[in-house]
């Protein structure tokens, strides 16, 4: 998909008396600095952002996404508690889910009409996931429906969803996290004989999926989305994503799961048929809800490793919900995160200096300070972690990063 032109942007914004930002810490506004996409698609990836609903009416926000961003997620409506519809399921004439994608539809809308492309996020995830689904006629009051049931609705959902934003909306989105969070973090979480440490509970809730649609539920996933692609022809790149995957534990579970995913079918000559193309690796970084941890240079080189683990299997990388956590405003520290950003940027330059380009794409969740977050996204982020601040204002973190991306 073609982007407008720097100079074309440059010019549309700086007529746009919305699109400004105040000066910031770095002494300057966004308008003074070429779009930072342009120099990291100069190092082989993608410079992604988020956005939910709300920011619809958010003009100073989109306006800052659309002079740097050339990919961009939906937080949550893109999801599949967002989109399944159980009153439009309980009347469906083939018994198949059905869906709403009002909200959904004017994000992707607008990242169309603005040249971004969209991350899909995301298709299968047991967290939140509506009980519904899994009964009889939609119906929490009824028992869960048998697991032929489930699996062919399983299935339906992925190929209606790809297939309706592809239609609608064609190549706008480029891949899609097809399952999230499948792994488990303790002991407790998954079967001990499982090398793939695939979620049992989550928080002592059962996993609806590996329950319902079986043990292979990830691999089934990304069998259905595969298929729904290339019957479509689209070119759709289709992602694992969890969290803490800069972990030795976690990275190795996400390695088994890889391979059993990608040798789960054959094809007609009987050759293991790629279901899954990449890995996402969410970049929280930095003590959850706490300035201890945060800004260790020891997860700089953590990240580093297991991009070059990953890209070893053959799997492409993407940085997927980045918050550089900070949980304090004072100038040695905003100083100090505005370092750790650049050195990070650094890492990523270095991984994908070679003729091979594992990292494809880098996107921040953190991308704006929000000290009056709620208690969850506030611990999630770091209300000081951003590259704009609270008022719009251009960061020195996002300094740090323009510098290091146009070397």
């Amino acid at each position: 998909m073609k982007r407008i032109t720097s100079v074309l942007l440059f010019l549309a914004l700086c007529l746009c008396p919305l699109a400004g930002l105040a000066v910031g810490e770095s002494g300057k506004t966004t308008e003074e600095y070429a779009p930072l996409y342009t120099l990291t698609e100069n190092h082989g990836f993608k410079m992604g952002g988020c956005f939910a609903y709300r920011h619809l009416k958010d003009e100073k926000y989109l306006a800052f996404m659309k002079q740097h961003f050339n990919s961009i997620t939906c937080t949550n409506e893109t999801k599949a508690y967002s989109l399944l519809d159980q009153k439009a399921s309980k009347a469906s004439d083939d018994g198949m889910p059905r869906m709403n994608y009002y909200q959904a539809d004017k994000m992707v809308e607008w990242a169309r009409d603005n040249g971004l492309q969209v991350r899909g996020h995301v298709l299968v995830w047991d967290a939140y996931m509506n009980d519904w689904f899994f009964r009889e006629g939609y119906d929490t009051a009824k028992p869960y429906a048998d697991q032929e049931t489930v699996r062919a609705r399983t299935k339906s959902y992925i190929e209606q969803v790809i297939t309706h934003f592809e239609e609608k909306f064609p190549g706008v989105i480029y891949c899609w996290d097809v399952v999230n969070e499948a792994i488990g973090d303790n002991a407790n979480e998954w079967d001990s004989k499982d090398e793939r440490h695939l979620r049992t509970v989550r928080s002592g809730t059962d996993n609806l999926f590996k329950t319902h649609v079986g043990d292979d539920y990830v691999e089934f996933s990304f069998l259905c989305a595969r298929d729904t692609v290339e019957k479509l022809g689209a070119d759709i790149r289709l992602f694992y994503n969890d969290y803490n995957m800069f972990s030795s534990n976690k990275r190795q579970a996400a390695i088994h799961l890889a391979r059993s995913v990608n040798n789960y079918a054959m094809d007609e000559n009987g050759n293991p048929r790629k279901l899954m193309d990449g890995m996402g690796m969410q970049g929280y970084i930095g003590g959850y809800g706490k300035q201890q941890g945060c800004m260790n240079e020891s997860d700089l080189s953590r990240i580093e490793a297991s991009i070059r683990l990953y890209a070893r299997e053959g799997l492409e990388v993407h940085i997927t919900e980045m918050a550089v956590r900070n949980y304090e405003k004072d100038e040695e520290t905003i100083k100090k995160h505005a370092d750790f950003c650049g050195k990070l940027f650094e890492v990523f330059r270095e991984v994908n200096a070679g003729e091979a380009k594992p990292l494809t794409c880098v996107a921040f969740w953190g991308v704006q300070d929000n000290p009056y977050a709620s208690d969850y996204s506030w611990r999630m982020n770091g209300p000081y972690g951003g590259l704009i601040t609270e008022k719009y204002a251009v960061k020195t973190s996002f300094d740090a990063i323009h510098t290091v991306m146009s070397k």
